[in-house]
């Protein structure tokens, strides 16, 4: 029988990924984003995507693109510069049609489409402003406490795209560091899903089985793999490396007026990736930005 393969380059993924789809992103902010493929889709000429997003710099850039028609979030921010600022800038011009959420609503939105379930019941967001913003309902719960909660439409994705530290061939993975955010479920919501990886190992199983809870989803769900070292630069990667706020410092300082982006694209994004990591020094000073402390 023939062997699993789910190897890929970061230009076949985005070779997979059509105009007009629903893209989820996994990581947190500024920390453990899959970059790298983020700018690949910088360097395509893919456009009208409606991006799921825990938001930080990919969402930023994105949107300073002009790739994003509509974006499904809980917050886009960079931690230490609270609000993204080229996200801001296309919000506050009202080039993107949004949907915010409270980050539970989110996550519980991408869990019913894991499920296959149209919605799931919660009561968060009740009382707030976000039920009518998000043209979102209500449902009566068929027991006898009768309580009303919110009906969190599910969040379903056409393609998902995470970075963690190994995955193999057959798309086996693992996720290290203290938090591993909700990527599982963007993996389980989506059509497929993509992973970027700092390393790629011939077979997890002989090289690292002591790391066996650092898979966070099963390989029936992964669709494609690729070896990109430092693909998260420039959020957070631990415990390999921190967020590198240098680099935010100058990219948010860019964003000031005028904020022409075609202008400075070649600065955080690169004619291709092994452009990119030698303008940032490459992946040995990647690997030596310091890891933050919360």
């Amino acid at each position: 029988m023939k062997a699993i393969d789910k190897r890929m380059s970061a230009a076949d993924i985005v070779g997979e990924l059509r105009d007009g789809m629903t893209l989820g992103i996994g990581g947190w902010g500024p920390r453990r984003k899959p970059m790298a493929l983020v700018r690949e889709i910088l360097r395509s000429d893919l456009r009208d995507l409606t991006i799921v997003s825990y938001g930080g710099p990919d969402v930023g850039m994105l949107c300073a693109a002009g790739k994003v028609r509509k974006l499904v979030f809980a917050f886009v921010s960079l931690d230490a510069i609270p609000l993204e600022p080229w996200f801001r800038k296309a919000r506050e011009a009202g080039e993107i049609e949004v949907l915010e959420l409270d980050e539970g609503m989110f996550q519980w939105g991408l869990k019913a489409a894991a499920f296959g379930l149209p919605f799931l019941p919660t009561r968060v967001g009740l009382g707030t402003d976000l039920i009518e913003l998000g043209g979102l309902k209500t449902v009566t719960s068929p027991y006898g406490d009768g309580e009303v909660l919110v009906a969190m439409p599910a969040i379903p994705l056409d393609a998902a795209l995470i970075h963690v530290h190994r995955c193999d061939r057959r798309g086996n993975l693992q996720a290290l560091g203290p938090d591993t955010y909700y990527d599982e479920w963007f993996a389980r919501a989506a059509a497929r899903c993509f992973v970027s990886c700092e390393e790629l190992v011939a077979a997890m199983e002989d090289s690292h089985p002591g790391d066996v809870h650092a898979n966070i989803v099963e390989r029936s769900f992964v669709s494609g793999v690729v070896e990109l070292p430092g693909g998260a630069h420039p959020t957070s990667m631990p415990p390999l490396h921190g967020p590198d706020m240098r680099w935010f410092k100058s990219y948010a300082q860019a964003a000031r007026d005028p904020g022409d982006w075609d202008a400075v694209a070649p600065d955080f994004v690169g004619a291709d990736e092994a452009a990119y990591l030698n303008r940032v020094g490459g992946t040995e000073a990647v690997m030596n930005v310091p890891l933050a402390i919360y």
